[in-house]
C-alpha cells in the first residue's frame, strides 16, 4: 500500500513538470538591433526563451521595432511545436532614454484578455512616481489551477528602486479594485538588493512589510552574471490565495544560463548581466485528462 501510494505521489510530480506553465522575466540589458543582429547572442537568447511559457523582457531598446519581432520569428522558428507571440508596451522613460516591456507568450498554452488602462489613482502621478510605469496585463490561462493570472511587470530605476517598490502596492490596490481581484503577479528586475536597498528602509516597503504578498525569489538568491558581484535584483512577488496555492513548490529560482549552456563569463554578458528569474504554475491535471480523451 505504501509502495503504490509512492509511486502515485511519484506520478502526481512528474506530471505536475510535463503539464506546468513556467512564467519567466529577464533583463535582456539594451536588447536592440545590435543583439538582434547577433547570430550566436540571439541562438542563446532563443534557447533560454523557449524553456518559457510567458517571459516578460525588460530593457528593449528599439525605436524601429524590428528587434522583439526578430526574436519572436527565431522563436518560432527554433520550437515549431509551439507557436510565439507578444504583447508589448509603450516605449517608456522620462528624457531621451526610452525603455520597452515585451510579454512574449506561446498562443497554444496563454491568451491576452486585457491591459491595464494608464494608471490613474486620486492623489498620485504615476509618470512622476515611477521612471517607467509598470506593464500591466492580464492573461487567460485554461491549463493551470489558477486561470486568471495577472501580471505587474516592473524595471525600477536603481536610485528609486525602494521608493517604486512601495508604490507597486499602489498600483496592486488600483488592479484589484478595476479589476476585482485579489491574485496578482509582480516581476521584473526591482533592483531589490545590494546598494539599492537599505534595512531601514524597507521596514516602509509595504510590498515587503505586508505579509500577504509573498517574495518567492529571496535575499539569498543571485541573479547577476558576474562573479564578482551577489545580489537578487530580479524577483517575482505573488499577492492572493488563489494564485499563491497555485505555484509549484520550490519552482522559483533564477535560471544560470552560464552555466547550463557552459558559457563564459563574457559570452554569457554578451547575452545579458543579469539571469532571468522563473516559476511554475500547477497544472489542472483535468483539463489535460479532457484533452488526452
Amino acid at each position: 500500500m505504501r509502495t503504490v501510494g509512492l509511486l502515485c505521489a511519484l506520478g502526481l510530480c512528474v506530471l505536475n513538470v510535463a503539464f506546468s506553465v513556467k512564467i519567466c522575466a529577464f533583463n535582456v540589458q539594451s536588447f536592440g538591433e545590435s543583439k538582434a543582429n547577433n547570430k550566436k547572442v540571439m541562438g542563446i537568447l532563443v534557447k533560454i526563451l523557449s524553456r518559457c511559457d510567458l517571459c516578460l523582457i525588460q530593457e528593449v531598446r528599439d525605436s524601429k521595432g524590428r528587434a522583439i519581432e526578430a526574436l519572436v520569428k527565431e522563436l518560432n522558428r527554433f520550437d515549431k511545436s509551439n507557436s510565439y507571440s507578444h504583447v508589448e508596451s509603450e516605449r517608456l522613460g522620462k528624457k531621451s532614454y526610452k525603455e520597452q516591456y515585451v510579454y512574449v507568450y506561446r498562443t497554444n498554452v496563454l491568451t491576452v484578455k486585457e491591459q491595464f488602462p494608464k494608471l490613474e489613482e486620486e492623489g498620485t502621478n504615476f509618470t512622476q512616481v515611477f521612471s517607467r510605469e509598470p506593464f500591466i496585463v492580464r492573461f487567460y490561462s485554461p491549463s493551470t489551477l489558477v486561470k486568471d493570472l495577472v501580471l505587474i511587470g516592473q524595471h525600477t530605476s536603481p536610485k528609486r528602486a525602494m521608493v517604486e517598490m512601495d508604490q507597486l502596492y499602489v498600483v496592486f490596490k488600483a488592479i484589484s479594485k478595476k479589476w476585482k481581484t485579489e491574485n496578482a503577479m509582480i516581476l521584473g528586475d526591482l533592483n531589490a538588493a545590494c546598494g539599492y536597498v537599505t534595512v531601514r528602509g524597507w521596514r516602509a516597503v509595504r510590498l515587503r512589510s505586508d505579509g500577504k504578498f509573498r517574495w518567492l525569489i529571496g535575499d539569498e538568491r543571485d541573479t547577476t552574471v558576474r562573479e564578482k558581484t551577489r545580489c537578487a535584483y530580479d524577483r517575482i512577488i505573488v499577492r492572493g490565495r488563489e494564485i499563491i496555492s497555485g505555484i509549484v513548490p520550490s519552482s522559483a529560482r533564477p535560471f544560470n544560463f552560464k552555466e547550463t549552456f557552459r558559457l563564459s563569463e563574457d559570452e554569457a554578458l554578451a547575452v545579458s548581466d543579469h539571469f532571468p528569474v522563473e516559476v511554475d504554475l500547477k497544472p489542472n491535471h483535468q483539463y489535460h485528462l479532457r484533452n488526452e480523451l
